[in-house]
């Protein structure tokens, strides 16, 4: 029997579709290491990805290959030599790294030419774009040691991916640059997708790596953080590379700072991560964005949806009066949303009477999840400060459930009578709301 009409998939298919409306023709950088590739994972990677495609994502793949590049060295029998990290590419080193990109591309393109009948690619039309995009210079010598033909992003050639992208087709890109001189140079991973994330303005730029993301000294997981929070767990440029961490997140604060909407950093060892990630609230990974993921702001026409998907939970339970799409479309100029990362989370509204110095503070509403934090709070001095600047002299508000919570906010107990003649008039006695009035003149 299918679990398709079940709570959790219509539950799941609802939390997903603002994401789905918010990332149609947008730019997502994936990136992923060779070792993705190596461990067999990439067919599970590469479904999600034409899922992305489908919905409408603009898509730029960057990949790594380290430990096949470490294999091609073994055969030959050259010893890999690193600088905190970054490999030292030498002349005789560089044909192996060659080869060993060129096999992983090959892996990646194969994997995502699939097309087989009952898979997730059934029908599959992702288009792999690939060319001399990026532009590499030497990085010369670092603490004392030539890194020889190890090189670093100089330019990226954003009208040729833009139009590759404006055709339907995935940009692949390899972890390789051109001098203008003709020279090739081994590039690491961060750099490449940084380099273009940044170029391309991405609304994403995703890591998988080893690590389930940022933990703290408990060892749980931060599932968000600003660019100044994350600051705070780079390590010092002398410390020893000890984790994927310690590559990626210094890359994902870089992007978000220089303009990529979000970096991601998810762990590459749980299948279905990217889509988890992307089009659930709570993700799996930790996700970095330069200020703070919320926004206070009016509401337009097309938040409706998400004010009543809000209020539901609370209508039904009684604690608001029931509003239909009809009136609550009538009356958005009145309504302020709080946003957090494209889904809204709380709601106010302050509606003004005529011939009166009073207005109601009305519809007050905070997602269950999201109601520590002093979210009501910003609501209620959003709505102060508008009702100020409307020279509203008092400010009321009708409860049954939330009493206490005005009071300690300044409220004060009054009667039915001291309203507005209107809101008198459609006062609900069945109801029996409490009255309380806030001086906004004290």
């Amino acid at each position: 029997m299918s679990d398709i009409g079940s709570p959790e998939f219509v539950f799941w298919f609802r939390q997903a579709a603002p994401y789905i409306h918010a990332f149609r023709s947008r730019v997502f950088v994936v990136a992923f290491g060779g070792d993705l590739i190596r461990d067999g994972r990439f067919v599970s990677l590469a479904h999600d990805l034409n899922t992305l495609v489908s919905l409408g994502a603009r898509l730029v793949l960057v990949h790594g290959a380290r430990p096949q590049v470490n294999a091609r060295l073994k055969e030959r029998g050259i010893e890999p030599r690193f600088e905190r990290g970054l490999r030292i590419t030498e002349a005789e080193a560089l044909d192996p790294v060659l080869q060993a990109i060129g096999q992983v591309r090959f892996e990646i393109e194969a994997g995502l030419s699939m097309g087989l009948a009952n898979s997730p690619m059934a029908n599959a039309d992702i288009r792999v774009a690939g060319g001399n995009y990026v532009t590499a210079q030497p990085m010369g010598v670092r603490a004392g040691v030539d890194m020889q033909y190890t090189g670093e992003v100089r330019k990226i050639d954003i009208a040729a991916i833009n139009d590759r992208l404006d055709f339907g087709e995935t940009i692949l890109l390899s972890p390789i640059g051109f001098s203008p001189t003709g020279e090739v140079f081994n590039l690491t991973l961060e750099d490449v997708a940084t380099s273009v994330a940044v170029a391309l303005g991405a609304d994403k730029l995703v890591f998988l790596m080893d690590e389930r993301g940022v933990v703290d000294a408990n060892g749980d997981l931060l599932s968000e953080l600003t660019a100044a929070e994350a600051e705070a767990f780079v390590r010092q440029p002398d410390a020893p590379i000890v984790s994927d961490i310690d590559f990626y997140l210094p890359s994902a604060i870089r992007s978000v700072r220089h303009g990529v909407k979000r970096a991601h950093l998810l762990s590459r060892h749980i299948d279905g991560a990217l889509l988890t990630e992307l089009f659930t609230h709570e993700g799996v990974g930790t996700m970095i964005s330069r200020d703070s993921l919320e926004t206070l702001r009016r509401a337009t026409i097309d938040d409706v949806g998400g004010i009543l998907q809000l209020l539901e939970p609370l209508e039904n339970e009684g604690v608001l009066v029931k509003r239909g799409r009809e009136l609550l479309e009538r009356e958005i100029e009145r309504y302020a949303v709080l946003e957090h990362d494209y889904k809204i989370v709380g709601c106010v509204a302050l509606h003004t009477f005529e011939g009166s110095d009073m207005a109601e503070l009305a519809c007050l509403a905070i997602a269950s999840d999201y109601r520590d934090g002093g979210r009501g709070e910003a609501l209620l001095k959003h709505v102060i400060k508008e009702a100020n600047r409307l020279s509203v002299k008092r400010l009321f508000v009708l409860t049954t459930r939330t009493a206490h919570w005005f009071v300690e906010r300044g409220f004060v107990a009054a009667s039915v009578d001291e309203l507005p003649m209107k809101k008198q008039m459609l006062y609900n006695y069945q109801r029996r709301s409490k009255v309380f009035i806030k001086d906004l003149t004290a």
